[in-house]
């Protein structure tokens, strides 16, 4: 495990994907697949990919590819998703309200456990079969539930706020979709979800 630790972020970035794709695989019943193929398909280096998964360890054979399943359940070991992993939502406006309807159809073992959001309005409503709580609940139910993720979905003056509280109460990994920047202690890890600067930045390479 100690060999992880030095493992890039871009390599961790790409896992998911590399997930992603072999979970397809898997639904189309495919049992074996070469790094050639996976390259091809994702449009990365194959070579990269074999460097990638060798750092955890020697998951294909020479001339023969890498066993799908067995891949999966390797990879989700790596990325600790066998178990399940609780996750609170605070922002319950259309962004939150999409976010936890996908969650829930996807039924993965990423579960958002509990949702938040200041608005009396919407305080005891339900999105995806879980109640929309105060946010004076947040730190006894993320304490409760034992959650150690957050996305925030609130408008970008709330963000920082609600990111204390957030660590306060033992979130250690935050994605926040807010359009600012928000600050934690060095053991909280924040990545950002910005769809507005993904547009714009698609907007360049328009002729």
């Amino acid at each position: 495990m100690a060999k992880h630790e030095k493992i890039s972020e871009a390599v961790v970035r790409r896992l998911p994907i590399y997930l992603r794709y072999l979970s397809y695989l898997q639904q189309v019943e495919v049992t074996t697949v070469s790094s050639q193929q996976m390259g091809k398909n994702l449009d990365v280096n194959p070579a990269q990919i074999r460097k990638d998964l060798a750092a955890f360890g020697d998951f294909g054979k020479k001339g023969i590819g890498y066993d799908v399943d067995y891949l999966v359940e390797k990879i989700r070991e790596i990325l600790k998703l066998t178990d399940e992993i609780r996750v609170a939502l605070v922002g319950a406006g259309h962004l939150g309200h999409a976010i936890s309807n996908y969650n829930a159809y996807l039924k993965d073992n990423m579960r958002i456990a509990a949702i938040f959001d200041n608005n009396q309005e919407k305080q005891g409503k339900k999105v995806a079969g879980i109640p929309i709580q105060p946010l004076s609940e947040l730190e006894e139910t993320i304490v409760n539930k034992q959650i150690k993720l957050a996305i925030i979905t609130v408008p970008a003056p709330a963000a920082q706020s609600v990111c204390d509280q957030l660590t306060q109460a033992g979130i250690r990994g935050i994605l926040n979709f807010a359009p600012t920047t928000i600050r934690a202690g060095k053991d909280v890890r924040i990545h950002y979800a910005d769809v507005t600067s993904n547009l714009q930045s698609l907007a360049y390479y328009l002729t």
